[in-house]
């Protein structure tokens, strides 16, 4: 919001893991006015029961809901993309498994090539290089300071 000025008709691209922080996106979005693109791997797709709400919410609000497993897809025309740990605390064992299903899913700039003209980044940090790229990470449309900058008054 303080970067576009609103909310409103803004599409948020989600590439990455089905966990927390996509839910809290999943929750808000469509009563905000936002649309919602997610790409997650095969067996990391969000919970069902987040994604059932998700859906009457689009509908009820008039927002677009996509859930695909193709980050292109899911970055065409979007605003904001957006990641977040592949591997969660509590999941440090996965690791292997969890790198192996995300490969393809790490945000670069060729991913930024399918968003908006006006896109940014988001990522709630700490931040890994497999899922975002210094490219992308350091470039002038990544707001991740800016949005660790502004947690802090919510924390």
């Amino acid at each position: 919001q303080e970067h576009y000025g609103g909310l409103q008709g803004l599409t948020v691209a989600w590439i990455g893991d089905g966990n927390n922080v996509l839910h809290s996106f999943m929750m808000s979005a469509a009563k905000l006015g936002m649309h919602l693109r997610i790409a997650t791997p095969r067996g990391f797709e969000p919970d069902i029961r987040i994604t059932k709400i998700t859906e009457q919410n689009s509908k009820e609000y008039g927002t677009k809901l996509l859930l695909t497993r193709d980050p292109l897809e899911a970055a065409d025309s979007a605003n904001v993309l957006v990641t977040d740990t592949w591997i969660s605390m509590g999941q440090e064992e996965e690791k292997t498994e969890r790198l192996k299903a995300f490969q393809g899913y790490q945000i670069t700039m060729q991913t930024a090539k399918s968003a908006a003209s006006n896109w940014t980044f988001l990522h709630c940090l700490p931040r890994k290089p497999e899922e975002v790229d210094d490219e992308v990470f350091y470039s002038p449309q990544s707001l991740v300071f800016q949005e660790a900058e502004n947690r802090k008054w919510t924390i």
